[in-house]
């Protein structure tokens, strides 16, 4: 059994990357789980993620968010120094909402029919907002639970990290999902070639 430590930002990505290494052909447990609201948690705590990775392989996934280029944001956050070879950092552009959207046919389940689903969420500019105003769409129990109530300061829903990430567990396909993604895709290769030796494909 591998351990991955996997560090992300919300409930809804450390949902996401236990789906990408969980459909990984060899077994692994995501552990430990490190997360805390914000990108900066995982930006400041960079020098133990390094050191983290000297012992054991280390996931990050954080959203692109405004940034023009993943690549600019990597190579930011990992300074001028080489990544460790056991640590991976991938980037949800521009959210992780949008590796979310990506996976129409779960998506549907969760929605229902009625509304357009992105063809390519990578470009949408406000990926999470798109979610959203699809949720207005959806059966009352999803949509109490997604849309942000009237009078109520926060931007989305008070059930909507619970509803999402069970959702995530159960019905969304990493594999369906990057299909639309090329985020997505590049962060499921990648693993695959850290973790997956080309005997155990």
């Amino acid at each position: 059994m591998t351990l991955v430590a996997l560090a992300t930002e919300d409930a809804l990505s450390e949902a996401i990357g236990q789906r990408l290494l969980l459909e990984l052909p060899v077994a692994v447990t995501p552990s430990p789980l490190l997360r805390k609201d914000g990108f900066g948690y995982l930006r400041s705590g960079m020098p133990k993620w390094r050191n983290l990775a000297k012992l054991q392989a280390v996931l990050i996934i954080t959203d692109l968010d405004r940034l023009n280029c993943p690549r600019k944001l990597i190579d930011d956050w990992l300074g001028s120094q080489p990544a460790p070879e056991n640590l991976l950092l991938r980037v949800a552009v521009r959210a992780a909402e949008s590796w979310v959207l990506a996976d129409h046919d779960a998506l549907r389940k969760l929605l229902g029919s009625k509304g357009k689903l992105p063809v390519a969420p990578d470009t949408l500019p406000d990926p999470k907002s798109h979610l959203l105003g699809l949720a207005k769409a959806a059966s009352r129990s999803v949509r109490e639970d997604l849309v942000q109530q009237t009078g109520s300061v926060a931007s989305q829903g008070i059930g909507y990290n619970n509803r999402l990430t069970a959702w995530v567990h159960s019905e969304w396909s990493p594999e369906r999902a990057s299909q639309r993604s090329p985020s997505l895709q590049r962060a499921r290769m990648r693993l695959r070639e850290l973790l997956v030796s080309p005997s155990q494909e």
